[in-house]
């Protein structure tokens, strides 16, 4: 019978093996506690149910550091010495936008370092010209700061093309690298194939032998201009009977005939990820090199470079799960393909998991944050659900935001037993019951407009709001009202208008109560009520949890019902007090000096949380996106 050695082991089985490895590497060790002698047992004295709490009490916020404090990221920082200051980086490519899983790499590179009286660098990964543009350094340094983080220091990987330049050359005579001349096809093929089926034994680059000098001087060449595109590379000469991928000589140095955004014409070769990033992670003096799972191989070819050319600084290279929202994609090349194609409004379209398009939608900085710290950090990769999200976001808005009364598909009820110039005022607090915001005068007039939909014209024993002859109240008013008449359009056949009066009790009895409330808005134009303003409501992009699974692509998953606009939409006079109070709360990384038109957030009572879009600036009229729906709204039918 055959050992069972490493050699003897399949491709896929000693790749099983590194991986296991490393995670249990990573894993935090738990230490058995010494067992305890059993106390001999009391009889349990009878207790009193604890008393529930009222519903409008607060949930006890957790703790923002909890995620360092323990766990996986606590076990990380035990691995380096108690005194060695802590240096982390956040290393982005700026070649697309930032989505909602690189929110957890922000807060714990940033976070962690923070915790532990550090730094954070953000450093960008610029060694491809090919693909980045101004715009994406401007956009990441933008929401790093909206989520409350000052990078240390903002660096750049092509600051270092000379030091790592000098280093290829390093590794070449320490013979750690050669040049390459073999097209894309023959390199997959020495790596065993691509037929998953009928791989055969990997085998050497017939290059990979080549003299020292040789190769020296046809990396100058490459250099210098010799070669075009694919026509040359410098390969590090690693270990091709290495179970792992990332220790298969893996291509360093690359021809690209494009200018750089900082270094212009100066280079013609750029350094890949994998030769750039343990080496600038030395230059830079980070500790903790903290990545997602998916780089948990490279962790050996990132201690092998560092160790070949012997630079001084060590960093370690931990990695912890990424997080993925499940009913949307957040790959650069599907959400450019909807951008194109006008599906959606551009990278910031609310309907999109990108952090722009969440900052442009109204979730605060803080939620978000929030919502990390909740998932809390380990190896494994996370898949959240949008509805998970929301109601993380939901939750924090709750205790956060002001409340106004805006209505969507307004139509309006005339008291008849009120006189045309009735004018009252009732004071409205901002906040809910148990947190003081402040309040505000709304008014009160013969004509107020109420939602469509609280409206039916025949009434229904499951239905608790407005119908002919059935009593309801308006939010703040001290009588209910019951609706007389409506007025319908003979084209649409929806009602124009509804006549009411007041259901007052006779003198001496007590005003009934009913089963339900309504909000509502007052014309009054000399009070600037109302306030007229476009709502935009916003459903999810995908029918199905796994847009990408669909066939024929991820385009036939599109629903026609992501986005439903309110043209007509209406809200009350306190949204001129919420604009100019905004952001409620101030935070961190949006202040009253940073903040913009998505910072100025509110609850719209039974409707929703909204927030201001841009295109109020532009289009000359108030437009509100709504961030998350109303909890007590899902599946209600009264």
């Amino acid at each position: 019978m055959a050992e069972n050695t490493e050699a003897s082991k399949s491709l896929p089985e000693r790749v099983k093996d590194k991986v296991e490895g490393l995670v249990a590497e990573a894993k935090p060790k738990k230490e058995k506690p010494p067992k305890q002698p059993k106390a001999p047992k009391e009889p349990k004295p009878p207790q009193a149910k604890a008393p529930k709490p009222a519903k409008s009490e607060p949930a006890a916020p957790l703790d923002p550091e909890a995620m360092f404090k323990e766990g996986w990221l606590a076990a990380v920082r035990k691995e380096r010495a108690a005194d060695e200051s802590v240096v982390t980086r956040f290393p982005p490519e700026p070649n697309g936008y930032l989505h909602i899983g690189h929110s957890k790499a922000i807060a714990i590179n940033f976070g962690f370092a923070k915790f532990w009286g550090g730094k954070c660098n953000l450093r960008y990964d610029d060694t491809n010209p090919e693909a980045e543009e101004e715009v994406y350094f401007t956009a990441i340094e933008d929401i790093v700061r909206w989520l409350g983080f000052d990078p240390a220091a903002i660096t750049y990987s092509s600051d270092c093309f000379d030091r790592l330049y000098e280093l290829a050359e390093k590794l070449i005579t320490l013979d750690g690298a050669y040049v390459c001349h073999c097209t894309d096809e023959q390199l997959k093929d020495q790596r065993g194939g691509t037929d998953v089926k009928n791989k055969h034994e990997r085998y050497a680059c017939p290059h990979r032998d080549r003299p020292i000098e040789e190769s020296l001087t046809e990396f100058r060449a490459m250099r210098d201009g010799k070669y075009k595109p694919r026509e040359a590379f410098l390969r590090m000469k690693q270990d091709l009977t290495d179970g792992n991928p990332q220790m298969w000589d893996l291509v360093a140095y690359r021809i690209l005939e494009k200018p750089h955004h900082r270094t212009g014409d100066k280079w013609r070769i750029y350094p890949t990820y994998d030769f750039t990033h343990s080496l600038c992670d030395s230059f830079e003096g980070i500790t903790h090199s903290l990545c997602t799972t998916e780089f948990i191989l490279s962790r050996v070819s990132y201690e092998w470079l560092n160790n070949k050319v012997d630079v001084p600084h060590k960093p370690m290279q931990r990695e912890y799960g990424r997080l993925n929202v499940t009913g949307t994609v957040l790959s650069k090349r599907k959400i450019k393909k909807l951008v194109d194609d006008k599906i959606v409004d551009g990278w910031d379209d609310p309907r999109l998991y990108t952090l722009v398009a969440l900052r442009r939608r109204g979730i605060p900085p803080g939620a978000i944050l929030s919502f990390v710290n909740e998932l809390g950090v380990t190896t494994a990769k996370i898949n959240i659900q949008i509805v998970r999200f929301e109601q993380s976001v939901r939750k924090y808005l709750e205790q956060t935001v002001p409340r106004l009364m805006v209505v969507l598909d307004p139509v309006p009820v005339i008291l008849d037993d009120l006189p045309d110039d009735h004018y009252e005022e009732f004071e409205n607090a901002f906040g809910p019951k148990d947190v003081d915001m402040g309040s505000h005068k709304l008014p009160f007039t013969k004509t107020v407009y109420i939602e469509r939909d609280d409206f039916r014209e025949v009434d229904s024993k499951d239905f608790f709001r407005m119908a002919p002859g059935k009593p309801v109240g308006l939010l703040k008013v001290p009588y209910p009202i019951i609706a007389t008449s409506f007025k319908k359009d003979e084209t649409t056949g929806l009602v124009t208008e509804i006549h009411a009066k007041f259901d007052k009790p006779a003198e001496g009895e007590k005003v009934k109560k009913p089963k339900a409330y309504i909000q509502w808005v007052a014309k009054s134009p000399e009070h600037n009520s109302p306030i007229p303003v476009e709502a935009r409501v916003f459903g999810p992009l995908f029918k199905s949890d796994n847009p990408d699974a669909v066939e024929p692509n991820f385009l036939a998953d599109l629903r026609d019902d992501s986005l439903k606009v309110y043209p007509d939409a209406v809200a009350e006079v306190g949204l001129k007090e919420v604009r100019e109070r905004a952001p409620w709360p101030e935070e961190a990384g949006e202040t009253k000096t940073k903040a913009g038109f998505e910072s100025v957030r509110f609850q719209a009572m039974r409707t929703g949380y909204f927030c201001l879009d841009k295109d109020t600036e532009t289009g000359g009229k108030i437009v509100l996106n709504r961030i998350v729906a109303l909890k007590e709204d899902t599946g209600k039918a009264a």
